[in-house]
């Protein structure tokens, strides 16, 4: 396809460009998109409003809007992802070996990032942001229900690097909604893209997993578990679960299955689950719960563990112990955030040493996966990835690096 094959030269061409950028002027170009966000504030909203009109699926819904307090957010990670020093060029380690020889391990940008993603138009911004304050060029593909807002989005974004004189293919957004476009995207554009970056549902990764053969930094599901410990506050335990369940129930770090300590059951689960359900949330719960609600509650079945619901839904099982909750998780996760709540040291330890989440918390709600929360400014994703980068991916991540060997008239023996 010559339209996207155009958009990888391109970005390949801005990137040898940006080589040669004084990060000053990177700094600049961050400043002034944060202005013109607060200008066109009102054209945000009316652009972003078609996009809710047209929405077809509701639970997108929440991730969708724009108003003045979610372009404020917006505006709040790109002033931190300016502060940050330059991640490029750091020394991260250096040695010399007994012949002389000095080795210098040094960062340096990755290329050009690919980036597939749904409803969320801030993905537009951060990641914008991210990429050009770490060396990197983006080719930004959102999903249709969020056009008109992403559309705007880069291409100010756009308008700001011409102004200050840098390449504008630094930031591309592929505004044709043929599917088509992904599966090239992923399958015929590794001569120009060096990391594709899917944020999405079980579909997306599943196409990712079909076509792609650039390297991938995986976004998966986030299938979030928190497990209740016998030794919680009651109270303290109520205000994580809540939070991390309902404060936002579109986000990826919303929890999704709730696994109780059996020796916690009577002493917290009625009152917790009352809490869930005066909140607005559905539950779905095993028998041995469903028997202290006589029976009233609706049934978790098999898939209920699988589901990562993305609304006012969870479900919730007994469990034997830390360990039985462990097993659950590695069994049903997706390796992106898990939580114990605990006063037991012991079993904080166990539950945090053993879970393979990328993110594993204590006495914390989940909601708090998120690379802006972390200090790192905003995040491309949450990497559910095993090797690096794991977790929330910033600046610092977006980086790979080289070493430098130098030495005087040394030869190998």
């Amino acid at each position: 396809m010559q339209y996207l094959k155009n958009i990888g030269k391109n970005a390949r061409n801005a990137f040898e460009d940006l080589k040669s950028v004084n990060h000053k002027k990177v700094v600049k170009v961050l400043n002034d998109y944060n202005k013109e966000l607060f200008h066109n504030k009102r054209k945000l909203i009316r652009e972003n409003q078609k996009d809710v009109k047209n929405v077809k699926r509701e639970h997108l819904i929440d991730r969708l809007i724009l108003n003045e307090k979610r372009i404020d957010g917006i505006r709040y990670s790109i002033n931190e992802i300016a502060k940050f020093k330059n991640p490029v060029g750091k020394v991260l380690e250096q040695w010399q070996r007994p012949n002389k020889i000095n080795i210098k391990k040094v960062s340096i940008p990755i290329g050009v990032i690919g980036i597939i993603y749904e409803s969320r138009p801030n993905v537009t911004a951060d990641v914008a942001a991210l990429s050009l304050k770490s060396g990197n060029c983006c080719i930004l593909r959102g999903g249709s229900e969020a056009i008109n807002s992403n559309k705007l989005l880069a291409n100010i974004f756009r308008e700001i690097l011409h102004k200050n004189n840098i390449n504008k293919n630094c930031v591309q957004f592929i505004d044709r909604k043929n599917r088509k476009i992904v599966d090239n995207l992923l399958s015929k554009m590794s001569k120009y893209i060096d990391v594709i970056v899917p944020r999405g549902g079980k579909n997306l990764v599943a196409k990712v997993q079909k076509f792609s053969n650039v390297h991938v930094i995986g976004h998966l599901e986030g299938l979030c578990h928190i497990y209740l410990d016998k030794s919680a506050s009651l109270n303290m335990a109520k205000k994580i679960i809540i939070n991390a369940k309902m404060r936002r129930t579109g986000i990826c770090g919303a929890v999704e299955t709730l696994l109780i300590d059996q020796k916690a059951v009577n002493s917290h689960a009625k009152e917790i689950i009352n809490a869930l359900t005066d909140s607005g949330c559905e539950v779905r719960v095993d028998n041995k719960i469903n028997k202290l609600f006589n029976f009233k509650l609706r049934k978790a079945l098999e898939k209920d563990w699988k589901t990562e619901y993305l609304d006012s839904i969870i479900s919730i099982k007994t469990v034997k112990n830390v360990q039985d909750g462990v097993n659950h998780i590695l069994k049903y996760g997706t390796m992106h955030t898990d939580s114990i709540i605990t006063n037991n040291k012991k079993n904080a330890k166990l539950f945090l040493n053993n879970v393979n989440s990328s993110i594993a918390m204590h006495n914390v709600s989940t909601q708090f996966a998120d690379g802006g929360e972390f200090g790192f400014g905003g995040e491309i994703g949450i990497s559910t990835n095993k090797l690096p980068p794991r977790g929330p991916v910033g600046i610092n991540q977006l980086t790979s690096y080289k070493y430098i060997v130098s030495g005087k008239n040394i030869i190998r023996p």
